[in-house]
């Protein structure tokens, strides 16, 4: 269980910098590396931001 919550909590801090980049420069990396344009949605980036809320949430019950 510590490597899923390691991985985890990976993926929820490399989430949280790609909304720092969206929110101060308007870089959407998830999209970048899955060839689409900001704001536009793929079904990889969307599966990538289906794996990273996944990854917050397991971090969040680490909390607890």
């Amino acid at each position: 269980m510590e490597v899923v919550s390691l991985v985890a909590l990976i993926l929820a801090i490399v989430g949280a910098l790609n909304w720092g980049l969206v929110g101060l420069f308007k870089f959407d990396l998830v999209a970048t590396i899955c060839g689409a344009n900001f704001g536009e949605v793929k079904s990889l980036s969307r599966i990538i931001y289906i794996v990273v809320a996944i990854a917050g949430i397991i971090s969040i019950q680490g909390l607890l």
